[in-house]
């Protein structure tokens, strides 16, 4: 399947999500009354199309929002510079211990897909996988390139995850390179290069010019859970007010 394919695959989805990211972009911020909310996003959120319906859904206060990592957002969270994270979910004992330290709201919201992509040459025979941990395990032993985020956001964590369960550490061998840079970014190297990487789908779908291919994605470990989290903070009693006003056109007792 190429990226053509996979915008044909991902046009409901890319609607949905753009539909519920958005909504719910408007929402669980605080800040002082005379300043405006303020929101910190990832790069996927903004690649798979969700940031440009902002725009028609004008919220009953003012946003400014901040594109970054997952990682980066977290710090910057827990540090007090918004109190707003609209990000992928990484499994981690951090992202668990930073959720119980500074999370007032939580809104699980959208669901969406991770792949593996790659050549359609596919020299790893990734495409015969039987899981994405055996995937991850195929190009190693092929010594295919596979090209990484590198950059601490929920992609990346989750690329780590599949191969720690391959068994595999994947850091310092010739053929793994980290990027350090956002999901399109590294789709377009990976491209390039002919090499392999793990793929929000929805933004594969948006990324012009990609002759990647979606070799692998039957795992429910490749699912990519969105969820917005309320910082704790002296006025999380807005950032609430206007999370509820966002949230109420999708589905009811979301928050929690």
């Amino acid at each position: 399947m190429t990226s053509r394919d996979a915008r044909r695959r991902t046009k409901s989805l890319r609607l949905e999500v753009g539909a519920l990211i958005c909504a719910a972009l408007a929402a669980c911020t605080s800040a002082p009354a005379d300043r405006p909310l303020r929101l910190g996003t990832t790069f996927t959120v903004q690649q798979s199309g969700a940031l440009a319906l902002l725009d028609s859904l004008p919220p009953p206060d003012s946003l400014v929002t901040v594109i970054a990592a997952s990682g980066q957002i977290l710090q910057s969270a827990a540090r007090g510079t918004w109190t707003s994270s609209s990000r992928t979910r990484p499994h981690s004992k951090s992202a668990c211990s930073w959720r119980l330290a500074h999370v007032a709201l939580r809104c699980p919201f959208v669901t969406s897909r991770f792949a593996i992509v790659g050549p359609a040459a596919d020299p790893a025979a990734v495409a015969h996988a039987a899981s994405a941990a055996d995937a991850v395990a195929r190009i190693a032993r092929a010594g295919a390139q596979f090209i990484s985020r590198g950059d601490s956001s929920g992609t990346h964590v989750k690329e780590l995850a599949l191969w720690r369960a391959a068994g595999i550490a994947p850091e310092g061998k010739p053929w793994y390179v980290e990027t350090g840079a956002d999901q399109a970014t590294t789709l377009q190297v990976a491209d390039e290069r002919s090499a392999y990487a793990l793929a929000d789908l929805p933004t594969l779908a948006r990324t012009p010019g990609i002759e990647l291919r979606v070799l692998f994605e039957r795992d429910t470990v490749l699912t990519n859970r969105y969820t917005l989290y309320v910082v704790r903070g002296p006025d999380s009693v807005r950032a609430a007010a206007v999370a509820a006003w966002a949230m109420s056109g999708w589905r009811s007792g979301c928050c929690r």
